[in-house]
């Protein structure tokens, strides 16, 4: 029984490596694993491996291509990860080359090209890329999506009209009708972080300091929201002139994720108050409550 184990380890091993593999199935019912192809103008190479260590490729008509069986896409999660580093330029290129892969197997069976081109558009939304978010909207609709992708899209939405509109009321009704429909932290970490831009946009410091800082509190799950909430509340309190916490969030997040455009843009706004005290509050934009400013109610529950 003993002597058999090693042997059983090693089959588990390759049963695991076997079920977590992606492949092309062709319509002989052969599988080519993805390590034996790859794409060079709109072509399919196949390499194919000798005797004595050689390789030759040959072209893959695209015809005899069945199905895929893609069980996962790292580049999906290796793309969140890099937005929890602070990398958003990185994420969204990782993201571009898988898109400008699947394209090819786009209408075959069990190609995951849905999901890459979703989390394409909703890194896009989240890096701030607006022009090129808005562009892919239209081709999104059409797709089959999942619930949650219909949720998501709907916060992508959302936060384009965000951008274009100054409902802020209708807005935030919106959001916060989301937020009562559904626990999801992805969702309700999107939601907190456009209610918190309406303040800022309507120079409620206080209010959008509260509101980004829910992500972390709340939703720190959703690690690849974290860096920019957090940037963005040390700005807010910049605005509410107080420096010297501010200098802290920011010397924080230039040691948490050193090399990022999170970590340059902390920097950045450390060198320009740097030094500088914390003023009493009721100055004059410390406060953030101007005569005759309005803002809806955000005391929504975090889900």
């Amino acid at each position: 029984m003993f002597r058999l184990l090693p042997l059983l380890l090693v089959l588990v091993g390759l049963m695991t490596s076997q079920a977590s593999a992606q492949f092309l199935i062709l319509k002989d019912g052969s599988r080519i694993p993805s390590s034996e192809f790859h794409l060079e103008n709109g072509k399919i190479i196949r390499t194919i491996l000798l005797g004595d260590n050689k390789t030759a490729t040959t072209e893959l008509p695209k015809q005899n291509v069945a199905s895929l069986d893609w069980p996962e896409v790292p580049e999906i999660s290796e793309a969140r990860s890099l937005m929890s580093q602070g990398k958003p330029e990185d994420a969204v290129a990782l993201l571009a080359k898988a898109k400008g892969f699947f394209e090819m197997f786009e209408t075959m069976p069990g190609s995951p090209y849905t999901d890459v081109f979703f989390a394409y558009v909703e890194i896009l939304s989240q890096a701030g890329k607006f022009e090129e978010t808005v562009k892919f909207i239209p081709q999104l609709k059409i797709l089959h999506l999942t619930d949650a992708q219909k949720m998501q899209l709907r916060i992508i939405q959302l936060d384009i009209d965000r951008q274009t509109s100054s409902e802020f009321t209708s807005i935030i009704a919106e959001a916060e009708s989301i937020l009562s429909e559904t626990d999801d932290s992805s969702v309700g970490a999107s939601i907190w972080a456009m209610i918190a831009d309406i303040h800022a946009r309507q120079k409620q410091w206080e209010k959008a300091l509260m509101a980004y800082l829910r992500i972390p509190v709340f939703y720190g799950t959703q690690v690849q929201r974290v860096p920019d909430a957090e940037l963005k509340a040390g700005q807010m309190l910049v605005k509410m002139k107080r420096y010297e916490d501010a200098q802290a969030v920011f010397k924080r997040l230039t040691e948490t994720y050193p090399g990022s455009a999170v970590a340059d843009l902390a920097s950045k706004e450390q060198a320009k108050i740097n030094g500088m005290k914390n003023e009493p509050e009721g100055s004059e934009e410390g406060s953030g409550q101007k005569d005759g400013a309005k803002t809806a109610d955000t005391a929504a529950p975090a889900k």
